[in-house]
């Protein structure tokens, strides 16, 4: 048994090396040569193969008897399941927007995906007087929301095009999207932003709301983080202070959520 003092901040050195080695092949695309490990951890090749077979034994790795190519092995899936298994998105989700709501002092709502389109599961008040409230538990539009709007943009098409067919059918003449045409373009466009700012057009009584995506492990979306605004006092513009803590706050959560993608804007429908 390790005693507190100077010994029990040691550690192992030749496992930490160890773990150097297999992390080249987490951080990987997929399957790997000897040499290319060996480069990306920067050691000899004699040095990393020595490393590789005792990750092998203990399950970390594995190499194909054909191509001699190295992947990560059974049991570093069951870490990684184990991991993932561990993490409660909903507890980390509200998590996130009440520390939003605490530097922005905005309402800040955390959304999820049902069959019937989008649901705020909770919502944050801000400090001031006169504030948005929002409605948990239901389901909100695809078309005529910030939430809706994101996961739109970032669900596969299979998954969305039945309600946003529905929606459509019942746009009013002077809705900014009448076709799917112009949900497509919509829709590019919020992709390439990472977000969604939207407002008068969508909403009466001057609310505004801004609507950004987090991903889980898979880079899929699984979530999204909204924050609501009155026109005239809040500032929900598309590069306003509220946007930029809106994105740096997904993107933060979905790092928690595994999640390897740099940027939304980089990362498309599966």
């Amino acid at each position: 048994m390790i005693q507190p003092g100077k010994d029990s901040k040691s550690g192992v050195q030749s496992l930490e090396i160890g773990l150097s080695v297999a992390r080249v092949l987490v951080n990987s695309q997929g399957p790997m040569m000897l040499k290319d490990i060996a480069l990306q951890a920067d050691m000899p090749p004699a040095k990393a193969h020595r490393y590789l077979v005792s990750l092998i034994r203990a399950g970390l790795v594995m190499q194909d008897p054909a191509t001699s190519h190295y992947d990560l092995g059974p049991f570093a899936l069951n870490i990684g399941l184990a991991a993932v298994n561990r993490i409660d998105r909903i507890r980390l989700g509200l998590e996130a927007i009440s520390q939003l709501r605490n530097q922005i002092n905005e309402t800040t709502a955390l959304a999820v995906w049902s069959a019937n389109g989008p649901v705020i599961v909770r919502w944050e008040r801000p400090r001031r007087p006169i504030t948005v409230n929002v409605v948990t538990g239901v389901s909100v539009e695809l078309l005529n929301s910030a939430s809706g709007l994101v996961f739109a943009a970032w669900l596969p098409e299979r998954r969305t095009s039945a309600l946003i067919q529905a929606e459509l059918a019942r746009q009013p003449a002077d809705a900014p999207m009448r076709t799917m045409a112009d949900v497509q373009q919509r829709l590019s466009q919020i992709r390439g932003q990472g977000a969604v700012s939207i407002g008068e057009h969508y909403f009466a009584g001057g609310v505004q709301a801004l609507g950004a995506p987090v991903f889980n492990f898979r880079n899929e979306i699984t979530m999204a983080l909204v924050v609501v605004g009155i026109a005239g006092m809040s500032d929900l513009g598309e590069d306003s202070p509220a946007m930029h803590a809106l994105r740096e706050a997904a993107q933060a959560l979905s790092r928690q959520l595994g999640s390897t993608a740099p940027d939304p804007s980089a990362t498309r429908p599966g």
